[in-house]
């Protein structure tokens, strides 16, 4: 087999995570190569999204930054030129009502870019097939591409797939969800409108203001800080003079109409599960804002990790876009003239394999708001047992309506830390698992865009420091002062919030 190249870390998956993963790496002095199964870079943000919550949950509510780093240094970067919105106000921070929205063609570009800066070699149009393996050593991966089939070997491997197909073939272990049990978290696909009459949108919006108020319950019992959040989203929705106003505030960053999407379900003109008329934003050139639809095509009871059942969501996603395109335009205020611009390349998932690595993040490390020696990043995102976070079973509603569900927030409303061990899976040694395959157990939210670049910065810079130490990556768990002082010089918080 012809040998591609030899690397110090090898980055198999180009989305958020593997691009983070790879830019650290480099940054840290390694030799680093990207491959990735595309021509484009940046997986959920700019590929198969934006995600709604692309640049939120940045801070506690608290008020504290709990996730910088990479992260945010894209986001001001792509801000000085006029393709980002900025950070909310300090007052105006908190983890549920604050965004700071970014144009994500322009963030594909950027990442290019900073590729190209930091000596990251790309292998496009290659899609990783297998791993070569010495016991349970892994040497390389195998990928084949229109030159053929050729290995890829590193020092360490970084698995950045999001299905996790190349840690299957290496043989970490995992679970997954009980389908007979739970519903599937359903992949779903975005697409853009543009057109949109904004006064028309407000007006309604303020003249249907308990329709509209944030409700960050998940369904539940709201704690006293979510109540407050609603009445601050009452005042300002019925003070401001366009919703475009607050989301360029980052005060606002989705709406969800609710009768409308009633309506158009009752009279057949919707889907009858999973799909709503709600849309996040997204800023264009020149403060040009757009909305995103990211709940209105999301396919039920679909296994992402079963090719047979992938390929049958996505020909079933793109129905759902033209019936909610038709739909958007003949019941929301404002849509009337408005048209479809953009559609993602491919569904995002949510939901797959579980892998098992050093240690296994809990919905109780979330509630405890736990702390950890081997910490390398942190998050303040919610889990929950009884149910995932989207449903595609239940009409207009974005969140699943379990009785027997359970959310579990970081206690006095702090933030819980990341462990270094999370990311080194078992039975399999020189490797690193990172993004949504990160070690945890099936009750916890693992699809979030910022945790996902937190999980990819740590996983390059450990990579690089193993080579540097001549360590595996388990070994370095020993000692990761290392790996701690050099995310922390390249922006990452690690320590000193609640």
């Amino acid at each position: 087999m012809q040998i591609y190249g030899e690397y110090d870390v090898v980055v198999v998956g180009g989305g958020i995570s593997g691009c983070a993963a790879a830019i650290a790496s480099a940054r840290a002095g390694a030799k680093t190569i990207l491959i990735e199964r595309f021509g484009a870079l940046g997986g959920m943000m700019n590929v198969s999204g934006p995600p709604g919550w692309a640049f939120s949950h940045l801070w506690n509510d608290h008020g504290e930054q709990i996730i910088a780093g990479i992260l945010e240094e894209t986001h001001h970067r792509l801000e000085k030129e006029g393709h980002a919105l900025p950070y909310p106000k300090p007052e105006d921070r908190d983890f549920f009502s604050c965004f700071a929205f970014v144009d994500p063609d322009w963030w594909g570009l950027l990442i290019f870019e900073m590729m190209t800066e930091n000596k990251v070699e790309l292998l496009l149009h290659s899609l990783a097939v297998d791993v070569l393996k010495e016991g349970e050593n892994v040497k390389g991966v195998v990928v084949e591409n229109t030159s053929g089939r050729m290995a890829v070997m590193g020092k360490v491997i970084i698995e950045a797939t999001g299905e996790g197909d190349i840690a299957v073939r290496a043989g970490v272990p995992f679970t997954k969800v009980d389908r007979t049990k739970e519903e599937i978290d359903p992949p779903s696909i975005t697409f853009h409108m543009d057109g949109v009459d904004w006064d028309k949108v407000t007006a309604y919006v303020k003249e249907n203001l308990k329709e509209f108020l944030p409700d960050h319950s998940f369904g539940l019992k709201p704690t006293p800080h979510e109540e407050a959040i609603r009445k601050r989203g009452s005042e300002q929705l019925k003070n401001c003079k366009s919703i475009i106003d607050l989301v360029k505030a980052g005060t606002l960053g989705t709406l969800t109409f609710h009768k409308f999407t009633r309506e158009a379900l009752d009279n057949g003109e919707l889907p009858p599960y999973g799909v709503d008329l709600g849309f996040f934003f997204t800023p264009r050139e020149g403060g040009h804002i757009q909305p995103v639809f990211q709940h209105s095509a999301q396919v039920p009871d679909c296994d992402a990790t079963d090719v047979r059942e992938l390929s049958a969501g996505e020909v079933e996603a793109r129905r759902q876009v033209v019936i909610a395109l038709k739909a958007a335009k003949k019941y929301l205020p404002g849509f009337e003239n408005a048209y479809f611009t953009r559609l993602t390349s491919y569904m995002r998932t949510r939901e797959g394999r579980h892998f098992i690595g050093d240690y296994q993040m809990t919905s109780e490390d979330v509630a405890e708001s736990r702390k950890f020696k081997d910490v390398i990043g942190k998050s303040a995102m919610p889990t929950q047992t009884g149910g995932p976070f989207h449903s595609a079973a239940h009409p207009g509603e974005s969140m699943n309506i379990n009785p027997s569900r359970r959310r579990w927030s970081p206690k006095d409303g702090g933030s819980y830390d990341i462990p270094y061990r999370s990311l080194v899976p078992k039975n399999v040694e020189n490797m690193l698992i990172t993004g949504k395959l990160m070690s945890t157990t099936e009750d916890f939210k693992r699809d979030i865009l910022p945790d996902n670049m937190v999980y990819g910065q740590a996983a390059g810079v450990a990579a690089a420091v193993c080579v540097k130490k001549g360590v595996t990556p388990r070994q370095l768990e020993k000692d990761v002062k290392p790996l701690q002082d050099i995310l922390v010089k390249q922006g990452a918080v690690l320590f000193g919030t609640k």
